[in-house]
């Protein structure tokens, strides 16, 4: 009989509100998305990003057209973290971020410029603990990110091709991990020669334990950030490839909690009437993408209810529904 972890089922399932038990969480949310948009959500969750700072982000493929807008990070950059670096790693795919010669010459053809960007891996790996995995008991990280105090996670929300969704939790989880040995960890079964023989659920776990392990390492000195903006169906990785945008623009969500900002940013994607949300939601429950947060809840990594917080309305409290309401059918920039 085998000792190989089994993935959970049930990935494919929206679970609503209603059904959901445990604690509340707060997540704050504006329709705001511009530079001041996105300094007034992280204001309401920085109390805790101290000392030597590091920024996760997606920086993108070289001319990727949905990335989080660079003026907008270099805002708050200069305004509210002028000593933080943005952290990556390279990638496990061929392209134009693959060597840490390439990354760089695609940080600069993408305008990563204003601020020093820390390619975590491009001097080794460091290993952090999975507390509670069944997968792992740790993952390997780019080894910079033992240099820093705090960790602010700036994340594009938007779908996958593997994970049906790219929230918080895939950022760190995919984007801190090493471009060789920890994203094979991830993606890649033990002596298989298909580099993506991890598939739905249990890809969704591996994701997560990788994104626990640094959750923990920060403790505290971590928040969250989901920009809610030119949600593709492909994740940022597939750069200028990427299908056309045909999800509406819905505004920023920022939590002290990684489930939960993750979790309000899909319930905001489908209280969407279902032809606006219709393409995102059918690339995230083919992939079985649900199991991200119900993989997290097991994992004690947060609450996937929460008080929805309007920072544009006196900070009263509302629901996913209000914060859609009048959102209007996605057009490009």
């Amino acid at each position: 009989m085998s000792n190989k972890p089994v993935a959970g089922t049930g990935g494919e399932r929206y679970v609503p509100y209603s059904e959901r038990t445990g604690e509340q969480s707060l997540v704050y949310f504006t329709r705001d998305l511009s530079a001041e948009g996105l300094r007034k959500a992280f204001a309401k969750v920085n109390q805790n990003i101290t000392g030597k700072v590091s920024i996760k982000l997606h920086t993108g493929e070289p001319h990727g057209p949905n990335i989080i807008p660079r003026p907008w990070v270099e805002a708050l950059v200069k305004n509210d973290l002028p000593d933080a670096s943005i952290i990556e790693t390279n990638t496990y795919y061929e392209g134009g971020r693959y060597t840490t010669e390439e990354h760089r010459k695609t940080l600069e053809v993408n305008g990563w410029t204003f601020c020093p960007v820390d390619i975590t891996d491009a001097d080794g790996t460091a290993p952090l603990p999975v507390k509670g995995g069944k997968w792992f008991t740790e993952m390997m990280m780019g080894k910079n990110i033992l240099n820093y105090d705090s960790l602010f996670v700036l994340t594009h929300f938007k779908g996958h091709a593997m994970g049906g969704f790219g929230g918080s939790a895939k950022n760190i989880g995919i984007g801190c991990a090493d471009g060789r040995i920890g994203k094979g960890m991830i993606h890649t079964a033990e002596g298989s020669d298909d580099l993506w023989s991890i598939a739905e659920e249990e890809l969704m776990e591996r994701m997560m334990e990788s994104a626990k392990a640094v959750v923990d390492h920060f403790g505290k000195n971590i928040s969250f950030v989901n920009v809610l903006r030119n949600m593709s169906v492909s994740c940022d990785c597939e750069g200028v490839a990427a299908a056309p945008v045909v999800t509406p623009n819905i505004g920023i969500l920022a939590s002290l909690d990684i489930l939960a900002v993750d979790q309000a940013s899909v319930d905001l994607v489908y209280a969407l009437n279902e032809n606006d949300r219709h393409a995102l939601s059918e690339r995230i429950e083919s992939r079985h993408g649900f199991r991200q947060l119900t993989y997290m809840k097991e994992l004690g990594m947060g609450n996937d209810k929460y008080r929805l917080i309007d920072l544009d309305n006196g900070e009263k409290e509302i629901t996913a529904a209000d914060a859609v309401r009048g959102v209007v059918p996605f057009k490009a920039e």
